[in-house]
């Protein structure tokens, strides 16, 4: 019997890269035009990120509550979990991101979101470029093809990217709660695929990685003009 110190984080796969990348191109064709709907739901948080505003900050709030809900069933519960046992209960935790997003967002209105232009805000804007025009390129770049493509609103990895990018557009203390599911996620995703040895997984692991990094960016108080600690 092998020690354990021998053991990778292949040898804990519980399945193939060639299923896990079919389970995708199985839910791509399976909810097909649904894409559609994701890529209009996109261009309205964009649109709001560009003129933010309290009432905005309720849509973009709703609109990832019910993409959540949405990625968690249809994916995580549906799909992922029949390969995966561990996938039931990052479901569960992926709809309690989206109960999340409705009650501090939606309901209370504590969630406005607007671009800075600092470090953190840079760091935002990136991931929700990364996850939106990027993460579908890299199923054809690397050979796979379109219909295992990961489009945001389908796919939960470019999903928790840009629930990451998005909440390090809000400032308050209520987005370090709805920055644990994400960052869980992105973290087991990336552990994932690197025991597939897929190169998306730098992408996903460096995700987990800059949330601790945002938050103690956006928690570091900016000096005002007296010398005092801007609000």
């Amino acid at each position: 019997m092998p020690e354990w110190w021998t053991y990778t984080l292949s040898d804990f796969l519980l399945f193939s890269p060639r299923t896990y990348y079919r389970l995708i191109q199985r839910h791509n064709e399976a909810v097909w035009p649904a894409h559609l709907v994701t890529l209009i739901l996109g261009l309205v948080i964009a649109a709001s990120l560009a003129r933010p505003s309290a009432q905005r900050g309720r849509v973009v709030s709703g609109i990832l509550a019910l993409i959540w809900i949405w990625v968690a069933w249809a994916f995580v519960w549906r799909r992922y979990a029949t390969i995966n046992w561990a996938a039931g209960y990052l479901a569960w935790l992926l709809g309690l991101e989206a109960l999340l997003l409705a009650w501090i967002g939606v309901i209370r209105g504590r969630l406005a979101f607007g671009w800075t232009p600092d470090a953190t805000g840079f760091l935002g804007i990136g991931l929700i470029g990364l996850s939106v025009l990027v993460y579908p390129m890299l199923a054809p770049l690397l050979g796979r093809g379109w219909h295992q493509a990961e489009v945001f609103g389908i796919a939960p990895d470019p999903t928790a990217i840009a629930t990451v990018g998005l909440m390090f557009l809000v400032g308050g203390r209520a987005r370090s709660a709805l920055l644990a599911a994400p960052a869980l996620w992105c973290l087991a995703g990336g552990l994932t695929l690197w025991a597939m040895h897929s190169p998306e997984a730098w992408l996903l692991l460096g995700t987990a990685l800059s949330v601790p990094v945002g938050i103690g960016a956006k928690r570091r108080p900016t000096q005002g003009a007296r010398g005092r600690p801007a609000p």
